[in-house]
Parts: C-alpha cells; structure tokens; sequence
C-alpha cells in the first residue's frame, strides 16, 4: 500500500514540474507584440512574398499592374518579322481597309463631319469598299458638298478606315475574328502567335530567368559581384576590422577610444556626404591626384578614369565602411575573453603573435562567422555607394548584381522599368545568400560553437 501511495506521490510531482516547465502564452504578451508582427509582416514578408511573385511575371511600365489589352502595333510587327513573320503577312495584316457602313457614317456624325457631305457619300458609296485611301480620297473629292481642305477630306475618310494596327481589343477572341477579316490568308497558327504577342499586360512566365541564365552579361555581372564581395569582405569588413580591434586591444585605453571614434566616422557619416567627399579625393581637381601630380605620378580621375582605380575607389570606399563595423564587434568579443588566459600565457613566455594564434583567434570563431555571413549578405545587396560614385563605369565594368537589378527595375535610362527581371534578380541574390549562409555555418562549425561545453567548472 505504502509503495502504491509513494509511485501516486512520484507521478503528482514528475506532472507539476511538467507543469511548471511548459510555457504558458500571455494574451498582454500576444497584444504586446501585435504591433511588431503587423510591421514585421508589412515591411518583410509581404515585399519577400511579391518579390517572389513578381519575379515570375514580365511586369514593366509598359505592361503595368492592371488587366492589359491586345494591341497590334507597328513596332510589334517589326519585332516578330525578326522572329520569323513574314513580310506577306506583316502587309497583310497592316492594311488598311475602307468600308462604307453605318459604323463608319455614325463615327463620322460624332466627329463633326457635314451631314449633307455624309448624305452623300451613303447615298453613292454604301456598302462599297475600297483597298486604297487614296483612291477613296479622291472619290471624295469629286462629291458636290466635298470640304475644300484636303486636311478635312483626309479626316472625313479615316472614319471609314478598317485597320487592326492600334486598336485595342479587351479579348483574344475579337482580335482573332478582326485579323481573320483583314487578312485572310494569313494561317491560324500565326494568327493565334501574333494574339498571344500583343497582349500587353503582365503574365506569368519563366523568360526571366531564361533570359538570365542564357544572357552574356550575366557571367559578368557574377565575376563583378564576387570580384567585390570577396576583395572587400577579406580586406576590409573581416581583415581590416580584426587588425583594428586586435591592435586596440594591446593599446591604452585613451588611444583605443581615440581611435574607435575615429573609425566610427564612415559609419555614421550620411552616405551623400560621404560619396561628395570620396569625389573630392579621387576626381581630377581632387587631394590624391594633387599630390600624384606632386611626386609626378599619373593625374587623373581616379574613380571612373581606369578600370583599376575604379575597382580599388570602389572597393575602399565601401570596405571603410564595413571595418568599421567589424571593429565594433571584434572589439566587443576581445574584451570578453577572460584576461587571466593573457597573463598565463605571459607567464609561459608567450609573446603577442602567440597569444593571437593560440588563444584570441580560436575564442573569435563565432563573431568571425557573424561578421563574415551579415557583411555578404550586405554586400550582395548594397549598391548605394557604387551608385554614388562610379554608377558601374568606366562603361559598366564596375556594375555588380545588385546595381543591375536596381537600374533595371527602378531607374534605367530607355524609361521602361522592368519590374519582373529586377525582381527576378533579386530573388537570386535571396537564393545565394541563403546558399552561403549554410556553407558558412559548415564550415565554421555552428553546431560546435552552440553545443553545450564538454567541461563545466
């Protein structure tokens, strides 16, 4: 019986400690981070989610976001004629026809023509078509209330004109019947491509990342973008930030702050101001190519006068930027480690170098890994400064991936932005970044790094 009693007791604690450990979801919690949710959602998932949708579509300025229309154009003509219409069918299609009909005489009435001159042309023309305006025109002519102004008679006939070119359809199928009429020996076949061609809202379609992966730019858009993110990242957002902070650390303490602040600057400087003052320093009138001028080296712009200084402009004015903030974080997690491991180290005769190697560098691993992950990130994804300043020249030789998918979303200079190829590019660079994410937690060991320590003390 005591045995029974002491199993009841054990089973009544082991559930009030279940009891005690499993959260419990607070309804002020839950409207407390209501707010932070709905932005959350507003400002982050809702652009992923469209970025994502529009990157499978062929919306531009021309398609725009509503329902589109078919439209037969001239230009369009010309554009399948390079994709194999041919010249017979393109005529055919852009012909013009004349037709003496109530449609045409009511067009007319609405127009302001004079109803005496539209009298006679259905008393002596209705229900006659002719191929030629021209001729049309002139049989006008000869009409007794005929207007004197050729201007005026040439109106008066357009009103009568048949054509298919420029005139908007809301279906397929009224388009189909019009070309059918105007152009009858034209297949179906080539009917049906030509319908589905002038249709000028957006659809959905895998071109963009066909014309990507096919298109000669994109390979160098890719060696760019790798070129500036790997040259910057190991120089400058990792290299350079771990040197600052290892050095500060072994310096005085007023030096060190000195020097922190001093390296904050590009970071809190406004990045208009920042690119103003990166030009003043490279352009021709500029402080470098001054003193070049001094030391007779070459003189010129730097920043957009060769690929090579462009590169290295590019590169610095952004690594800047990223140092610092490596420094910041670098800085942070060597003052984290315990400094009685630095004085045993010295009591082993372990000089600077030693000390970085053995001890400060293995316990980085971890902020070495955020820096490295976050700062690619950013760097795939930043194109401000390039825009700034080299806007991707000489030519384009500085573009990277990012500023190609800016420009050709949002500001390209034919004035028709391609808003599905931009965001086709960008939900690349979503992809890759989400790819070297993982290859970096790999490779640094991230499951080592949160695990519990083999040794409690």
């Amino acid at each position: 019986m005591s045995s029974s009693a002491d199993l009841n007791t054990g089973v009544a604690r082991k559930s009030r400690r279940s009891d005690r450990r499993r959260p419990r979801i607070s309804g002020l919690g839950l409207a407390l981070l209501a707010p932070a949710l709905f932005l959350l959602t507003l400002f982050f998932f809702a652009p992923v989610v469209l970025t994502g949708i529009f990157a499978f579509t062929d919306l531009s300025t021309s398609t725009g976001i509503g329902r589109g229309q078919y439209v037969v154009t001239p230009n369009l003509l010309r554009q399948l004629g390079d994709q194999g219409l041919t010249e017979d069918d393109a005529t055919a299609i852009a012909s013009v026809s004349i037709t003496i009909d109530e449609a045409g005489i009511a067009r007319a009435t609405e127009g302001g023509v004079d109803p005496d001159f539209l009298s006679e042309i259905a008393d002596r023309f209705a229900g006659e078509s002719f191929d030629d305006p021209r001729a049309f025109s002139r049989e006008l002519r000869g009409l007794p209330n005929a207007p004197r102004r050729p201007r005026e008679l040439t109106q008066t006939a357009e009103y009568f004109e048949t054509s298919v070119l420029n005139t908007r359809f809301d279906n397929p199928e009224a388009l189909t019947a019009q070309l059918a009429d105007v152009a009858p020996d034209v297949s179906s076949d080539t009917i049906a491509w030509i319908v589905d061609r002038s249709y000028t809202g957006a659809r959905f379609t895998t071109a963009n990342f066909e014309r990507l992966a096919t298109q000669k730019e994109t390979l160098r858009l890719i060696g760019n973008t790798a070129l500036y993110v790997a040259a910057t990242l190991g120089l400058f957002n990792v290299g350079l930030g771990l040197f600052l902070a290892i050095v500060l650390f072994y310096t005085p303490k007023p030096v060190t702050s000195f020097y922190s602040t001093l390296w904050l600057l590009p970071r809190i400087t406004p990045l208009v101001l920042y690119a103003i003052m990166w030009k003043w320093f490279t352009w021709e009138d500029g402080f470098l190519p001054i003193v070049a001028e001094q030391f007779g080296l070459p003189s010129f712009n730097y920043m957009k006068g060769s690929v090579v200084t462009a590169w290295m402009t590019m590169i610095s004015l952004n690594g800047f930027i990223g140092a610092s903030f490596g420094l910041i974080l670098f800085s942070g997690a060597l003052r984290a480690i315990p400094m009685q491991q630095l004085w045993a180290s010295e009591v082993d005769g372990a000089n600077r170098w030693q000390q970085v190697r053995r001890i400060i560098l293995p316990q980085m691993r971890w902020p070495i890994l955020f820096v490295t992950s976050y700062q690619t990130l950013s760097l795939l994804s930043s194109y401000e400064q390039i825009w700034l300043t080299t806007n991707g020249g000489p030519g384009r030789t500085t573009t990277v991936w990012a500023l190609e998918a800016f420009t050709t979303a949002l500001s390209n200079y034919t004035g028709n932005l391609q808003y599905g190829l931009g965001a086709a590019m960008a939900l690349v660079l979503v992809v890759v970044g989400l790819v070297l994410s993982i290859i970096y937690l790999r490779l640094f060991k991230f499951g080592e790094l949160v695990s519990r320590p083999k040794i409690e003390l």
